[in-house]
């Protein structure tokens, strides 16, 4: 199956590529992103990702730009530490799962293809199975309400919990018929569908990760280096978009970037772009049905220096390092 890199031509537009300039592709995934940066101008690509998969294609770009690109395993969310001071002139993010990660059938990703139940992007930790199988009912739900934004959480975490006591749920196939056959079907969207977006989200620490990422672009990107972010679900745009402009508008009242008396002027360390979301175009949505969700936010980054810290924006569910891992 062809791997279509998501807005690839809004994303060339909001990054203006030119001569000289550094740019980190912070989600290489198949290399559509740097690989057309680098065909765009005579700049420098810094291409992260966690996944240990994508290594033989990130080689393959390596050997072929005479020196252009480096590629770096870790997640995005560590490119500050892992550039060690270097600074660049845009980070590009495409965030969630990659179409090469949900094609393959062992990674487990896709209730469409059976494999077994894992969805670690880094092939590492608790698995997807794990938490199906060992995690508290009531916690579960809880998942499947917040990352999944499933309305019927409470049954799904039921018909879960019932049906692993008279066996492992092992494989998305045995999932996916369980929450068919106990929620129905109602439209186009397979019952599956938000359960499996909340196990990924959760099992991956995706929703951290982003924040964590647009933290580490922002103390990392010169003066008028762009920050563009391409995302899938409003989960992950409400966090854009509420850094963005937290980082570009006045604090209001209270905030902790201001003492009371509020005497210390805001500097922004953002601009925004526009208020509204790029969307694809009318042939992306014909030719790559993955896009069809895909939103993309640009911001632009100023003098001011950055704010200190993050502040913690994600809901109170139950994190992997709260939940002891049977062996």
């Amino acid at each position: 199956m062809r791997h279509y890199p998501v807005m690839l031509s809004e994303v060339l537009m909001a990054l203006a590529p030119k001569d000289g300039e550094v740019y980190l592709d912070g989600t290489f995934g198949n290399g559509g992103y740097s690989a057309a940066f680098l065909a765009e101008a005579d700049c420098h690509v810094v291409a992260l990702d966690q996944d240990p998969d994508v290594k033989s294609r990130a080689s393959e770009l390596v050997n072929s730009s005479g020196g252009r690109i480096e590629f770096i395993q870790t997640p995005f969310s560590k490119m500050d530490d892992v550039l060690g001071g270097r600074q660049v002139d845009a980070v590009v993010l495409d965030i969630g799962v990659s179409s090469m990660q949900i094609d393959e059938a062992e990674r487990g990703f896709s209730f469409m293809r059976d494999g077994p139940l894992d969805m670690r992007m880094q092939r590492s930790g608790p698995s997807a199975a794990d938490a199906v199988n060992q995690m508290p009912e009531e916690d579960l739900a809880r998942i499947f309400s917040v990352y999944g934004e499933e309305r019927r959480a409470r049954r799904a975490a039921r018909l879960i919990s019932k049906a692993r006591s008279g066996g492992v749920i092992a494989t998305t196939q045995a999932l996916a018929d369980l929450l068919e056959q106990g929620l129905g079907r109602a439209g186009k969207i397979h019952p599956a569908t938000r359960v499996f977006q909340a196990l990924r989200i959760f099992i991956n620490d995706e929703l951290g990760e982003l924040y964590r990422g647009l933290c580490s672009a922002e103390a990392i990107l010169n003066p008028g280096g762009r920050l563009i972010v391409v995302t899938f679900h409003s989960l992950e745009d409400r966090i854009v978009k509420k850094f963005i402009r937290r980082r570009a508008d006045m604090p209001s009242a209270g905030s902790r970037y201001m003492p009371v008396g509020g005497a210390v002027e805001f500097k922004p360390s953002f601009m925004e772009a526009s208020r509204s979301v790029v969307k694809p175009s009318a042939k992306e949505l014909v030719e790559n049905v993955r896009s069809r969700s895909a939103k993309l936010r640009l911001a632009v980054r100023t003098e001011n220096p950055a704010f200190d810290g993050c502040d913690k924006l994600l809901p109170n569910v139950p994190q992997l390092s709260d939940f002891t891992w049977a062996a």
